[in-house]
């Protein structure tokens, strides 16, 4: 038994969800969101929440449940409240500034980067050294966020580069004379 398929997800105030099949549409404060699951699950609306169950003991279906359910959750978390990437510049005059809809980023090399930002994220660069991705879609957050870090991954001698708000950085020792 899935411990995390067992649990229905809660739909707050201000959040309504419309099931068509296997297809699970949300709507809420932010934005609209949909899923389609596999037909190993079959998903309920059951007084103010959403249930997701398992269609037989396979272990397709089995694995599917949780899965299935964790990806509804985050529907509902996505359109009430989003979600948010912090990354942090470090070096010196290393640095970002939003430009109308491109991220321009001076990170060592000897022209500057524009990264173009999709459709459904918002980057903001708040101060020249952090950069806040945030967007309804935790999927796209994340590879926005990934692209950005991949212009200038931290280095582990220095630790320059781009680095997520809460990411360690293995620091190395360098040469002795």
């Amino acid at each position: 038994m899935s411990r995390i398929g067992k649990k229905p997800v809660a739909l707050p105030k201000g959040v309504s969800a419309e099931i068509k099949g296997q297809t699970v549409e949300v709507k809420g404060p932010k934005g609209t969101r949909s899923f389609t699951a596999t037909d190993d699950v079959t998903m309920a609306l059951e007084d103010g929440s959403l249930k997701v169950i398992p269609r037989g003991t396979s272990k397709r279906a089995r694995q599917q449940w949780g899965m299935v359910r964790s990806q509804v959750e985050n529907l509902v978390i996505g359109v009430t409240e989003g979600f948010k990437k912090d990354l942090e510049i470090q070096g010196v005059g290393y640095r970002a500034a939003m430009q109308g809809n491109v991220l321009k980023l001076q990170v060592g090399y000897s022209h500057e980067v524009n990264f173009e930002v999709p459709k459904g994220v918002t980057v903001t660069a708040p101060k020249q050294t952090e950069i806040v991705v945030e967007g309804i879609d935790q999927q796209l957050v994340g590879q926005v966020a990934a692209n950005i870090r991949d212009w200038k991954r931290p280095e582990p001698y220095k630790g320059k580069g781009i680095r997520y708000k809460d990411e360690f950085v293995f620091r190395k020792e360098g040469k002795k004379k």
